[in-house]
């Protein structure tokens, strides 16, 4: 057992519920069920996968929730909305999902980021046809255990949202809303800490309304109880906040310390409340980690963030003219790795101290040993300029380069050094599975020519002109304005 230690006043130790217990009574918990489901029923927003889970085929519901739950991961709903809807026209149920090809799979997701979610959401696809007689598993034990890239938390929203399971969800939003009503201050990414949240989202969910009142608990945290700016004053649940209590406590006893009426300490004679024989509460937030200013947003505790490496690369747009038109060089990532499987400009990681003429010349060598292309006359490049995209762990920082290729490969599908390779027309470039860096470098590549283009002095027809009818007109009024007056 261990041992019990005396603590120093609450406000010198622990930032916390005077009880340490972290929890909800039997009342709360009724009383949060009905007024989170009360709100959520008149304030919910209306978005496309929900329109797709009052479909009566729980296999239909399930790939529906799965798809959004996936595509919702690290990126905000916004920008989901509009690929969700493109995604199920063309791929309505699993069993249309699992005839594409990944290459198809990653065209559609291009520009959605975190490209593993997608293969792994297609592995998932063919193995419901291929394994499971096409029907999704409708519990999360199950889901978690069968289907690739579902982690705990997706499992449980596809088996309470599709398949009405009563088993909680833990996501970001729902951590800061869980953080904040019982005053949870440790570490969020602890292993104490997440298997509370998990322990409070299980016993919140009701049986009668699961997925309705996870998706209201998830609702809640994204539009009322924000990372930065809560809307305390409107908030629902006002009266079973902990965070809040704490912080109102915070403002009485600011106060009294300001009019000289502090609480006596013990050496006085005087009983001091604060100081009871527990054991030491590890969920607390140590006093040393409260801002005032903060208020309820000390919650959720976050480790800082490491910063994120840096890297430059060097990448060129090779353009071939021909009587078919533009076409441009592109090569396939990787199979496994950052971007695995997408589609790129040819580019290599230089370092960033090379002069512009270092990191072309990097970029030629690697042309050469890596895809058997050699750039002959350096009369044909151009410097366009720098673009940024930040990854999650790695910012990158990519130096563009234009070149007129004037080889004599085909415009076909090739391979080199188990590196594919194709030269695609303009008008597939937007629709090939290029990932947003490359997008920001094509973009900067199509500005820079059109800039180009529009600095070039306009050639002009003599003869044209001499001919220009409007010329003899514009001749004659000017003769009539200076015409001196009778």
């Amino acid at each position: 057992m261990n041992k019990k230690t005396k603590l120093k006043p609450q406000s010198e130790d622990h930032v916390g519920s005077k009880e340490h217990t972290h929890d909800f009574t039997n009342g709360e918990i009724v009383q949060t069920r009905a007024e989170l489901l009360a709100w959520y029923d008149k304030n919910h927003r209306k978005l496309p996968w929900r329109e797709r889970v009052s479909q009566t085929d729980p296999n239909k519901r399930a790939y529906a929730v799965w798809v959004s739950e996936i595509m919702l991961q690290q990126t905000q709903v916004a920008t989901v909305k509009d690929y969700y809807t493109r995604w199920m026209e063309k791929w309505p149920t699993v069993e249309h999902l699992s005839r594409a090809s990944l290459e198809e799979v990653n065209e559609m997701w291009s520009g959605l980021g975190y490209y593993s979610r997608a293969k792994r959401l297609h592995e998932g696809a063919k193995k419901v046809i291929e394994e499971m007689s096409g029907n999704i598993p409708s519990t999360a034990t199950d889901l978690l255990k069968q289907l690739p890239g579902v982690g705990r938390y997706t499992a449980g929203a596809i088996a309470s949202i599709a398949f009405g399971e009563c088993t909680g969800v833990v996501d970001g939003n729902v951590i800061r809303v869980l953080s904040r009503l019982c005053s949870i201050g440790a570490l969020s990414s602890s292993n104490q800490a997440v298997e509370k949240f998990w322990e409070l989202a299980n016993k919140l969910v009701p049986e009668d309304r699961p997925g309705d009142f996870n998706q209201a608990l998830m609702e809640f945290g994204a539009t009322l109880c924000t990372p930065q700016s809560p809307q305390c004053h409107a908030c629902p649940l006002q009266k079973h906040c902990s965070a809040l209590k704490q912080v109102e406590e915070h403002k009485v006893s600011a106060s009294m310390l300001l009019s000289g009426k502090g609480i006596k300490s013990a050496d006085s004679g005087v009983r001091d409340d604060t100081v009871t024989d527990i054991e030491e509460c590890k969920l607390c937030l140590p006093s040393t980690l409260w801002n005032a200013s903060l208020g309820v947003c000390n919650y959720p505790h976050k480790a800082k963030k490491k910063q994120p490496k840096e890297e430059t690369l060097a990448v060129v747009v090779l353009e071939r003219v021909s009587e078919l038109g533009s076409h441009f060089l592109i090569v396939q990532r990787p199979k496994t790795g950052l971007l695995a499987g997408l589609w790129e400009f040819p580019n290599t990681t230089v370092e960033s101290s090379l002069p512009g003429t270092g990191m072309f010349t990097a970029l030629g060598n690697f042309l050469e040993s890596e895809l058997g292309i050699t750039l002959e006359q350096k009369k044909n490049v151009e410097s366009i300029g720098e673009v940024s995209h930040h990854f999650s762990h790695i910012h990158h920082k990519y130096v563009v380069y234009a070149y007129k290729y004037t080889g004599h490969e085909t415009l076909d599908e090739t391979t080199h050094e188990n590196r594919e390779m194709k030269w695609i027309p303009r008008d597939d470039v937007d629709k090939a599975a290029l990932s947003t860096a490359m997008r920001k470098v094509f973009s900067a590549f199509e500005n820079y020519s059109h800039g180009k283009n529009e600095k070039q002095p306009a050639k002009v027809d003599r003869k044209r002109k001499r001919a220009d009818p409007h010329d003899g007109r514009k001749q004659m009024v000017l003769d009539a304005f200076f015409k001196p007056k009778n």
